[in-house]
């Protein structure tokens, strides 16, 4: 018998299907000469303090560097810190069996960093010996699958990509573990979270939000000018320079107008040439989602890995804008497909040569860009719908042709001061044209030649403020994490410091949604602010070597190293040890964290304490009473001030976002009940009168 392991029940479902694998067992599926179980992500981690005999955070237990990793079955949260989930452990027992009783293993766990972890773990926790062989796909239609079963590699060529990815994991232990307990020691109160690049990414957030807040707008001015254009209508030309003070403005003012005239001095004709933009990848796709749709990161990457279980779409923790030349013989299949759909009729030129921009195999990595399979695509939501259409559309952007555009930039002199304007006219629509980007052009200009006199129409001046950078969203942010805070706009300039990024575009999602988790930022519309506790670890940590970003940008070229085989990961380990002995005595010595903030409330339960601010809760300072209000909420966390609306006025008004358990959205009120415990409260719709549920 050859055991397959998936990495979720859904993959092992396909895999089962095509094996003939047909038979449904506790925890597995069996039939053909297999058995086809599956993981549920990492069944298997890394031991706590605990496990080496290290309990509680003691200042001279640190820094806690084992000899050795230790493996254990996957922790919860408990009553009383962790304990081992049931869930887990039973699966991992019937995949010790089937590792026992088989005499070949075929991983398929998802074919990348992580994926390949969860196997390792899972072998070497269960001591097993049995030969391992990998299956390495990117989609999981029945061809693909087919053909990677006839195509088997051999386990030991990925041992590399697993030295990378248990590299990954010992490091963000080492300095998880060893900076949180050094912080919560030198704080003297509650737990506070570090992390390799959580911190790093917390930084950022914090330094654009300081950067933005301490910002001083400086008044400028500019001059307009109106002169005829074509067909009657005005041409608006604007004064190259600036003004800071009115009076100066006011002169040129005057002096402008009763010139009355002004003298083309400049015409320059130039053909600007724009590429086709590139295929996603899931950074990518992650930023247009949220620019575009408001999808949280993490909302994007749960859709599109649904969207790849349904065999939609290909493998979607990818990292790559290309596909290399054997995909791009399909593409011409996958492009008269999607111009079969009603969404994207007239949008494919079937006669048209694909361009080949994003034709590049020596740029892709583990995993080509996002590709949809040609699978149909029946009964999907709204948002897994945005998520489907969003990749087709691009994947009709990326192999249309170029747009060409003709602009013309004019100078001319009226009294002194210099007016420009431009103007553009597209010439080939190409690939703007997927989406009706054409409508956008600046008006054209008449023929206007140097020398020419311009009689003025009209004459005016505007007023204007400096703005600061904008708060990060979470576009912006995912765009700051992949360039290690570089801000490049161009394509292949941000791809050439992929390395250099920090997080993987398979785990970016999750950190950011660590930092909400625990308390250190929060959504305000679509910006990120960070709360009064990510602002005092910040003033804390700013100028220590956990919130650099740059030096965590090199340790993920240093784990793509590793990932080469160009670097031994004991000596990256080496690394990491020395740098954790150096944080941990950095936090050990810190100042005290302090963020503890007055609401402006009075405690509604004892009405003479203060409610206080203090990152997930909000509680009384009256020691007797000690209210707590906590932020979290079915999966939302409460701003400051809706928590302020919940205090004063004993409910909140109707809020959107929160999530049941089994992960339905909702919209309700948060209300005290007598005993001042928060609960929800449902307004009916047609009677206008609310019911009440659930303690929280």
């Amino acid at each position: 018998m050859k055991t397959i392991i998936a990495e979720k029940p859904s993959v092992a479902r396909e895999i089962a299907r095509i094996v003939g694998a047909t038979k449904r067992e506790e925890g597995y599926f069996e039939g053909g000469g297999y058995a086809v179980t599956w993981a549920f992500g990492h069944l298997v981690q890394l031991a706590m303090p605990d496990g080496y005999g290290i309990r509680g955070f003691v200042r001279d237990n640190l820094p806690v560097i084992p000899v050795t990793f230790s493996l254990i079955p996957r922790q919860v949260r408990a009553e009383k810190g962790y304990k081992t989930d049931s869930g887990a452990a039973a699966q991992i027992k019937v995949i010790e069996r089937l590792f026992r009783e088989s005499g070949q293993i075929i991983v398929a766990t998802d074919a990348g960093r992580e994926g390949e972890l969860i196997f390792r773990y899972l072998y070497h926790y269960t001591g097993c010996t049995t030969p391992f062989v990998r299956l390495w796909i990117s989609s999981l239609t029945d061809k693909a699958i087919r053909e990677g079963l006839s195509n088997l590699e051999e386990g030991g060529r990925y041992d590399n990509l697993y030295l990378a990815a248990k590299a990954r994991s010992e490091s963000d232990w080492l300095v998880g573990i060893n900076g949180t307990q050094a912080l919560s020691v030198a704080a003297g109160h509650g737990t506070y979270s570090v992390g390799r690049v959580q911190t790093p990414t917390l930084a950022m957030v914090c330094e654009r939000y300081r950067e933005n807040k301490r910002f001083t707008p400086e008044t400028f001015r500019l001059i307009h000018i109106a002169v005829d254009g074509r067909d009657g209508k005005a041409v608006k030309l604007t004064s190259s320079e600036k003004w800071k003070e009115k009076e100066e403005v006011t002169g040129l003012y005057d002096k402008v107008k009763k010139a009355g005239s002004a003298t083309v001095t400049k015409v320059l004709y130039k053909e600007k040439t724009e590429e086709a933009p590139l295929l996603y990848d899931l950074t990518t796709l992650q930023k247009e989602a949220n620019t575009k749709h408001g999808f949280t990161a993490e909302q994007t990457l749960e859709i599109v890995q649904k969207l790849y279980e349904k065999r939609l779409v290909t493998y979607p923790r990818t990292g790559s804008r290309h596909i290399p030349e054997d995909v791009f013989a399909e593409i011409p299949g996958l492009l008269s497909f999607i111009g079969s759909m009603p969404e994207w009729k007239d949008k494919v030129q079937p006669e048209a040569e694909p361009c080949r921009r994003s034709v590049d195999g020596g740029k892709v990595t583990d995993h080509h860009a996002l590709l949809l399979t040609g699978e149909k695509p029946l009964f999907l939501s709204k948002e897994d719908g945005t998520v489907y259409h969003m990749i087709a559309g691009r994947m009709i952007e990326a192999f249309s042709g170029q747009c060409v555009k003709d602009t013309t930039t004019v100078t001319a002199e009226c009294a002194g001061v210099e007016f420009t304007v431009k103007g553009c006219v597209t010439r080939e629509y190409g690939w703007r044209a997927v989406y009706g980007d054409e409508d956008k052009d600046e008006p054209a200009l008449p023929a206007w030649r140097e020398g020419d006199t311009l009689p003025l129409k009209a004459v005016s001046t505007t007023e204007g403020k400096t703005k600061p950078k904008p708060l990060h969203t979470e576009a912006t942010l995912l765009a700051a994490m992949e360039t290690a805070g570089k801000d490049i706009e161009d394509d292949e300039l941000r791809l050439a410091l992929k390395d250099c990024g920090i997080g993987t575009p398979a785990t970016r999602a999750s950190v950011i949604e660590t930092l909400f988790r625990r308390g250190y930022m929060e959504r305000r519309k679509k910006s990120l602010v960070p709360t009064e506790k990510g602002l005092a670890l910040y003033s804390v940590v700013k100028g220590m070597r956990i919130a650099d970003v740059v030096l965590t940008g090199e340790w993920e070229k240093e784990l793509a190293r590793i990932e080469r085989g160009e670097l031994s990961a004991d000596t990256f380990r080496k690394d990491i040890e020395e740098y954790t002995r150096e944080i941990t005595s950095e936090l050990l010595s810190c100042d005290k964290l302090s963020f503890r903030k007055d609401s402006g409330c009075t405690c509604p339960k004892c009405r003479t304490g203060r409610m206080l601010f203090a990152g997930k809760v909000v509680r009384c300072d009256n020691a007797e009473c000690g209210l707590p209000v906590f932020r979290q909420k079915a999966g939302r966390s409460l701003s400051d001030d809706e928590i302020r609306e919940l205090l004063t006025g004993g409910q909140t008004k109707l809020l959107k976002g929160f999530k049941s358990k089994q992960g339905k959205s909702f919209d309700a009120i948060v209300a005290f009940d007598a005993d001042c415990n928060t609960t929800f409260v449902f307004p009916e719709k047609k009677s206008g009168a609310a019911t009440q549920r659930g303690k929280k």
